[in-house]
């Protein structure tokens, strides 16, 4: 009992002791009371506030600027804010007023603009501008032009194909002005080069050039818009290194869906039930329930092989094939020289399985790229500067060597699963016996003797520029020249061809009526019983592809003028360029270029602009092969007015009107010295009929005006409108602008192949200008950025381009229709026949229009065609325009993403809409093959109101009874890229081994697909078919030391 109340007694001092401790801690913590202001010393809304060392303990000003925080006595306080530059402050007990002051790095945040730079706040060109750290997060794609889609408005990427090493898209920019070419001129750090000739680790930052005041320096190859590519470069300081690799584990995007030989065969029951009155052979043809359930139910390897149902996809391509990517770079300097150098692998995997193949070569695709740079800027002297760019490419290209490669992946696109196995288990090849020749061939005996065939493309690109400060005349004033030389070599066709081998490969064939098995193949000539093969194939040397090897020799000099004068800022620029381009063997391309450039800025308020150009051609005679293009802009910060400072707005932070207007030139034509005649050689027949001597017999060479020529042909003139709104509100909260532009492209020239000439004319008519388009769209984009508390960053952006175009005229045939000319329609309209309904019984067939070919064989359930001329009769002249052409009007991007401390987040997606695409999935082929592919209902008496009519067997289709069937809907929406990061960043662990940041991060591309469309293709220009476009997840590591 002593011990319980000695215990007892003690409680009082253990109580004493605990408020002392509590005391002493509380004395410890200080209460800081605040206001952040700027520099005009109005509140600063949303600024952080956080304790240094510890961004665990921090708030944000509320609206009045206002903050409270609890920290720990001698605390530094760290106070942000975006757009102003960072401040630490020691806390106080007392009311503290922080000034915090504009981040003039961020305000004077300059935009590569051509032939220089500008400050964003003075551009009045419409330039859109991404950079390094943008592109580094697109989801493990090795092509730069990949990495553009959905970053940049006004650009549209159309990917054709999946096939390593030939995924760069089909750009253009602010859609389609001419029906010659509308490829934007790529320039890197100034040269005109190939953006595959750049990884993407090297980019520091890519600009786009879309309207006359930006592309007009360039003259006519800025016609279509101009991509400026400007690859990184060194800063004096220690060397810093950048290490990153990346693994990336790919699958097919969408592919068409080929119902299965049950399926299929099915439904040709049904299509034979329906043509049985016009075509009663067909029964023979009609499969037994019983037979049908063999192939998908086969009882052993026998009925497996006789009754085959094949997977395509399956049988040809893996469920994941593996990319990697490695780059090194380093960068950093002293006061005499700045450098930047990198090194770059990419190896891309070939999605196909490995087929069986005992010929002693190993087929497939692939592609393996290393790239290496090294930039690097001398001073010379404090006034003169020596810039050096070294780069250099190697890429091999793996491919089959046959001519039809296309075979390899036409199985995803009509082989129907019941012709026969790909291979039996015999080791012979499958075919088709009863149809060898309209019949898909077999995928997999292509993939596997079609031998090997290896493209090499080597680049090597350097340029020299000495830079000389000369404000010793006067100052601002500054001149450079450059000099570049640029080569690359492309070598094709090496590697195993084995398609001129003398013995045929074996195949098989199981007939599944009787069982029987056919065989094809080279007997052995000594005993008529053994087939033979012995592996002819050869070993081949690669030789030069004249069209794709080029030199090129650039040389210009410049003068740069920049001063201010109080509350004058004017400038000036002016360039002389000229070049020598040559491919293979041919006479070299001359360019030479005298531009100008002039701007003011006043006060930061009013700014002007003035850009000329005097370009020449070799394509038009002396009167006209130089012109002289110009272009002026002008733009209005209304927010820097002194009357809307006066107003005291405190949620507007810019607001920018611009606009511009010009002229620009562009000769971008097939052939060149288009005033001139062209004679051409060999055409003995022609001969005969002038002279009435047999012309074989003549052992003289007779030559014929191939092509007239025009010495009145001139430039094509794009004359470029246009007028936007540049908006910031909330102190950084909410940015955008809205962008409206007009295009009108006259005098566009016209091949002679496609003017309206008779047919007996005797010649291909001359290149004339007999051209007019008119174009016009808008550009809306809104980007957010929200400090939610210290830790919390949400962000992201949004945009919008709609771009359509009409001709005015195009020399079109004189007693055409107008919907049969080109005039009044897009560039490249779609045309069909097209259908309203279908005939559901015979009275509605007999009481329709008509069709000039195949009519007998109509039948309810088929198309009812449209008779747009009112003649009576559906012909050739029914063919209208239907949809919309095969380039998006309208295209879509939305990204958002979150920070929280060293993590980061974001997705984006990407859609396009207003397109029409044109995919021939035609099922049973005429009799021909048992394809058909998922296309929803079909047709019948009881279902009217079904997606498609069903295929036809036996009977002929008149050539319009299709009418828009295989025409989609190209709209797509997708999420392109997807990205979670973490980032270890000045952590005690990672200096220990020497790392200033390691990065750790997942992402993807092209991840999901919503669509309409049967595949996952956004452009045809490749063909109907191409390897199969790629689903990417990837998964990688950056280091900085």
């Amino acid at each position: 009992m002593k011990n319980v109340t000695k215990q007892i007694r003690k409680i009082p001092s253990l109580i004493l002791l605990m408020l002392l401790c509590c005391m002493t801690a509380v004395a410890q913590q200080l209460t800081v009371n605040g206001i952040v202001v700027d520099s005009n010393g109005e509140p600063v809304i949303g600024a952080s506030v956080v304790l240094k060392g510890n961004n665990s303990i921090g708030t944000i000003t509320d609206i009045d600027g206002n903050f409270t925080l609890s920290v720990p006595n001698d605390a530094v306080l760290v106070v942000s804010f975006v757009g102003m530059t960072s401040k630490e402050v020691k806390a106080t007990g007392s009311l503290m007023k922080i000034e915090l002051v504009d981040d003039t790095q961020q305000l004077e945040e300059v935009v590569v603009v051509g032939f220089g730079q500008q400050k964003k706040a003075s551009v009045v060109g419409a330039i859109t501008q991404t950079n390094s750290k943008t592109l580094e997060r697109t989801g493990g794609v090795t092509s730069l032009g990949q990495a553009l889609t959905g970053n940049l408005p006004g650009v549209v990427t159309m990917t054709t194909t999946g096939q390593p090493g030939q995924e760069d898209p089909d750009i253009i920019i602010r859609g389609v002005t001419s029906w010659n070419s509308s490829k934007p001129l790529i320039l890197v750090d100034g040269i005109e080069r190939e953006m595959s000739s750049v990884d993407i680790n090297s980019v520091a930052t890519i600009s786009v050039l879309k309207d006359a005041s930006a592309t007009a320096v360039y003259g006519v190859r800025g016609a279509n818009g101009v991509i400026l590519i400007t690859t990184k470069r060194g800063e004096e300081g220690k060397a810093v290194v950048n290490i990153n690799a990346s693994s990336t584990f790919k699958t097919y995007s969408k592919l068409p869906k080929l119902m299965d030989s049950y399926d299929a065969l099915s439904v040709r029951n049904k299509v034979i039930t329906s043509e049985l009155p016009f075509a009663p052979e067909a029964w023979e043809s009609f499969t037994p329930q019983d037979i049908l359930n063999k192939y998908r139910y086969p009882a052993n390897l026998a009925e497996f092989e006789r009754y085959p149902n094949v997977d395509w996809v399956d049988e040809l391509l893996k469920d994941v094939a593996l990319t990697y990517n490695a780059n090194v770079s380093i960068s950093g300097g002293t006061k005499f020289v700045k450098y930047f150098a990198n090194v770059d692998y990419t190896h891309e995997g070939d999605i196909y399985k490995k087929v069986t193949n005992t010929r002693g070569y190993d087929p497939g695709f692939g592609y393996d790229r290393i790239n290496v740079r090294s930039n690097l800027d001398f001073s010379l002297t404090n006034t003169t500067k020596l810039s050096v760019n070294l780069a250099g490419s190697h890429g091999v290209r793996k491919a089959t060597a046959s001519q039809y490669e296309n075979l390899v992946w036409s199985a995803f696109y009509g082989i129907a699963p019941d012709a026969f196995r790909p291979i039996y288990s015999d080791g012979t090849f499958g075919y088709y016996r009863p149809n060898e020749t309209q019949a898909a061939q077999n995928s997999m005996e292509y993939l596997s003797t079609g031998g090997i065939g290896v493209t090499t493309t080597d680049r090597l690109t350097t340029d020299f520029t000495l830079t000389q400060d000369l404000s010793f005349i006067t100052k601002g004033l500054s001149a450079h020249i450059k000099l570049a030389f640029d080569n690359q070599f492309t070598e094709g066709g090496r590697g195993v061809d084995d398609t001129n081998d003398w013995e045929d490969n074996e195949f098989k064939w199981i007939d599944p009526a009787t069982g029987e098995e056919f065989f094809k193949g080279t007997i052995d000539s000594l005993n008529k019983f053994d087939y033979k093969n012995n592996n002819a194939w050869t070993a081949v040397a690669g030789s030069v592809q004249n069209w794709m090897t080029y030199r090129r020799l650039n040389y210009s000099a410049q003068i740069n003028y920049a001063r201010q004068f109080g509350n004058h800022n004017v400038g000036a620029m002016g360039n002389f360029s000229r070049e020598e381009y040559a491919t293979g063997n041919m006479l070299p391309f001359y360019r030479e270029n005298w531009v100008f450039r002039a701007t003011y800025d006043f006060a930061s308020r009013y700014m002007l602009e003035y850009n000329g150009a005097y370009n020449g051609s070799e394509k038009f005679s002396d009167e006209n092969r130089f012109a002289f293009f110009h272009s002026g802009a002008a733009g209005w910060m209304v927010s820097e007015e002194p009357f809307i400072k006066n107003l005291n707005l405190k949620w507007l932070d810019m607001f920018k009107i611009r606009t511009s207007l010009g002229q620009i030139g562009d000769d971008n034509v097939d052939g060149r010295w288009l005033y001139m005649d062209t004679w051409s050689t060999g055409n003995k027949t022609f001969a005969q009929g002038i002279t009435g001597i047999e012309g074989s017999a003549s052992p003289n060479t007779w030559y014929i005006q191939s092509a007239l020529g025009n010495k009145d042909v001139k430039w094509e003139k794009a004359t470029k409108f246009d007028i936007a709104a540049e908006f910031a509100f909330f102190g950084g909260l909410i940015a955008g602008s809205v962008d409206f532009f007009k295009e009108k492209r006259t005098d566009i020239l016209l091949n002679g192949v496609d003017r309206a000439v008779p047919s007996y004319f005797g010649t291909t008519a001359p290149t004339a200008n007999l051209g007019e388009v008119e174009s016009q769209g808008y550009e809306l984009e809104l980007r957010w950025n929200k400090q939610l508390n210290p830790d919390w960053r949400l962000w992201g952006n949004a945009s919008l381009t709609h771009a359509e175009n009409k001709i005015i005229y195009a020399d079109d045939p004189q007693l055409y229709s107008a919907y049969q000319k080109r005039a009044n329609m897009s560039i490249n309209q779609t045309y069909a026949y097209v259908d309203h309904g279908y005939y559901n019984n015979w009275d509605e067939l007999y009481g329709s229009t008509p069709h000039d070919s195949n009519d007998e064989h109509r039948m309810p359930g088929n198309y009812n065609i449209l008779d747009y001329n009112a003649d009576g009769i559906i012909t050739l002249d029914d063919n209208i325009p239907y949809g919309f052409t095969g380039n998006p009007q309208n295209t879509m991007n939305a990204q958002i993403g979150f920070d929280y401390k060293g993590w980061s987040f974001f997705v984006q997606f990407y859609g396009v809409n207003n397109v029409t695409r044109s995919v021939g999935l035609r099922g049973f082929d005429g009799g021909v093959r048992n394809s058909v592919f998922n296309e929803g209902s079909y047709w019948s008496k009881y279902d009217t109101n079904a997606d498609v009519p069903l295929p036809r067997w036996k009977t002929l289709n008149s050539p319009y009874t299709e009418g828009t069937r295989f025409l989609y809907d190209g709209s797509y929406l997708r999420l392109k890229y997807a990205e979670l990061s973490y980032t270890f960043s000045k952590q005690g662990w990672l200096e220990s081994v020497g790392l200033n940041d390691l990065k750790v991060y997942l992402n993807g591309n092209n991840l999901f697909l919503w669509t309409d469309m049967p595949d996952d293709r956004e452009s045809n220009t490749g063909g109907y078919s191409a390897y199969p476009t790629q689903r990417r997840f990837n998964l990688g590591f950056r280091i900085t030391l």
